[in-house]
């Protein structure tokens, strides 16, 4: 399919206004022909032949067509913006929703800003080539067809004349196509890299001041920048070099007029006011021939925009939704069945090698393990981020391939390490679970969390709108206010990782103790860094390069004398070092 047939796909939802839009431009391209047509009747009636009662109605007639085709013209400019603009908005609807059935795998390879370079400056060139290269387009073909038959009627030789230049100008037309094409790709590609770049930097900001890399990351944004400048310069080289021979031959036309038009009065093989009236439907020649260069210009910038926007929307999601429709409630038993599991773009690393444990609702299961270790992919194969390489995971004794994804990630919550707060109230970040919250619920589960008190204090309590990404909130304050949207969520399998890591002891204590309570009949899943908040859980496993070394309780790994009660003893003596020089 190629870009106009899949741009049409769009453009066929406004099929009423593109037809009345297409019947107002032939019209006005028909009633183009009056005025000079007038104009040479005024010159052979009036001037040459005397018939002074005819000059009023002939201006009025040429005024009044005048005034008519720029209302036409207003109302299909109107029309054509209207079809740019519905499409844009289905095509933006079209790619956000693709974003959002996309999974891990397709974010992993692709930036942010690659992704809103397309959701900006692609669509962009898409509305452009909907809303003012069609109609100019249109009107430049039909102007010429026009000029050619009603010239031809008025003097073929000198009509042709002028078509001899068609030729040069196809061919000249044709090669700055095929430039212009690679160049507008490698524009985008630049925005692209550029867009990226600035994006990270506003997220990163507070890293690129704490390390004082401001001159580091201007010097990488000026070689981007000026990357992004060259890649403009080529395009202006490419206009530079076949702009100004079209603009040349367009300008002979009216050399080859005034030269063998001339000779043709003189000869009396036309009148005078028939040389007129040619000369004025000489710019219905001239002005397609000048807008070619700019109208292949945007043709191929649209062009360039729809392979990255296409290869978005035409993108699947690594993990197959599954057939089955059940809606049969998740208990939270979890089994995992000699899974391994490697990247799509390094299937020879193993991330995951041989995991064999299984979890019963109400259990707890502590993950312990270096890092890099494999915690959190393991954790994301639960809710089916990711789907085994060889082996299954098994929910009550299902396959996750088997169960709906949706209803499944609606059980399951996963506390990630990355903290994330929308731009928006304290309450409507907690309660983004689970839109039905009560506050009263909301308050409890943030009492539980250990966030309720801090939340009070702050200047409008649970109504405090935080900035972008929580920016204002302490680590700690952030991931209480993340445990507190979990809780709310209320599923039957969470999963905490590093969810306590920026708290000090005494208040993950606190917080472990009332999880217990809240979290009987769930099952749970602990991920951290630090042995007391494991060593409650009913199982612990430790990993280590993506392999089980070691399974069982806090007491039996600890007589094990192995990886767990290494760290044990590593971090007991530096609590005990830590409490020694308190005194």
């Amino acid at each position: 399919m190629n870009p106009y047939q899949w741009i049409w796909q769009y453009a066929k939802r406004s099929r009423i206004q593109i037809i009345l839009a297409i019947i107002l431009i032939v019209i006005n391209a028909a009633g183009i022909v009056i005025v000079p047509l007038f104009g040479g009747f005024i010159v052979d009636q009036v001037i040459n032949q005397g018939h002074l009662e005819r000059l009023v109605p002939l201006l009025a007639a040429m005024v009044g067509v005048t005034l008519l085709r720029t209302i036409m013209r207003y109302c299909y400019i109107i029309l054509w913006e209207r079809v740019g603009q519905n499409s844009l908005f289905a095509i933006r609807h079209d790619l956000f929703s693709k974003l959002q059935s996309l999974d891990y795998t397709f974010f992993n390879s692709v930036t942010s800003g690659d992704i809103m370079a397309r959701l900006t400056g692609d669509t962009d060139a898409i509305r452009h080539f909907l809303c003012w290269v069609t109609y100019n387009s249109s009107e430049c073909v039909l102007w010429f067809l026009t000029a050619v038959v009603v010239m031809g009627m008025i003097n073929w030789q000198l009509m042709l004349a002028l078509v001899i230049l068609t030729p040069a100008i196809w061919y000249l037309t044709q090669r700055m196509s095929t430039e212009a094409h690679t160049v507008f790709f490698n524009i985008r590609q630049s925005f692209a890299r550029l867009n990226a770049m600035v994006e990270e930097n506003i997220s990163g900001n507070r890293v690129i001041r704490a390390f004082a890399r401001e001159d580091f990351e201007i010097k990488k944004f000026q070689k981007l920048n000026y990357d992004y400048r060259d890649k403009n310069m080529a395009s202006a080289a490419v206009s530079r070099r076949y702009l100004p021979a079209l603009d040349l031959l367009a300008s002979l036309l009216s050399v080859i007029v005034l030269l063998f038009g001339s000779f043709l009065v003189i000869t009396k093989h036309m009148t005078l006011g028939e040389l007129v009236s040619f000369n004025g439907f000489l710019w219905l020649l001239n002005q397609p021939m000048r807008m070619s260069g700019w109208l292949i210009n945007d043709i191929q910038r649209f062009s360039a925009a729809t392979i990255k926007i296409r290869a978005m929307l035409d993108a699947e999601p690594a993990i197959v939704p599954a057939t089955s429709t059940t809606s049969a409630p998740l208990h939270g038993a979890v089994k995992f069945e000699h899974v391994d599991f490697a990247f799509p773009d390094a299937p020879e690393v193993k991330v995951l090698d041989d995991i064999n444990f299984s979890v019963q609702p109400g259990q707890t299961l502590g993950i312990l393990g270096e890092t890099g270790s494999g915690k959190s992919t393991l954790m994301n194969m639960i809710a089916r981020f990711y789907d085994p390489t060889h082996g299954r995971v098994l929910i009550d004794g299902r396959d996750v391939r088997d169960w709906p994804a949706e209803q499944l990630r609606n059980q399951i919550t996963i506390v990630t390490q990355d903290l994330f707060l929308f731009s928006d109230s304290i309450a409507d970040n907690i309660s983004y679970g689970n839109q039905d919250a009560s506050a009263p619920f909301m308050r409890e589960m943030a009492t539980v969390a250990d966030a309720d008190n801090f939340i009070r204090t702050m200047p409008d309590g649970y109504d405090t709108v935080v900035g972008e990404r929580g920016v204002g909130l302490s680590g700690g304050q952030k991931q209480r206010i993340s445990l507190t949207r979990a809780l709310v969520k209320d599923p039957q399998v969470l999963i905490l990782d590093d969810t306590t890591s920026a708290l000090d002891m005494e208040t993950e204590a606190t917080i472990q103790k009332r999880l217990k309570k809240i979290t009987a009949d769930k099952t749970v899943f602990i991920i951290a860094s630090r042995i007391s908040s494991l060593r409650r859980a009913d199982q612990i496993i430790v990993l280590r390069h993506g392999q089980i070394v070691e399974h069982g309780t806090h007491e039996s790994l600890l007589a094990e004398n192995g990886y767990y009660a290494e760290t044990y003893r590593r971090q007991l003596g530096l609590l005990k070092e830590a409490k020694g020089g308190e005194h």
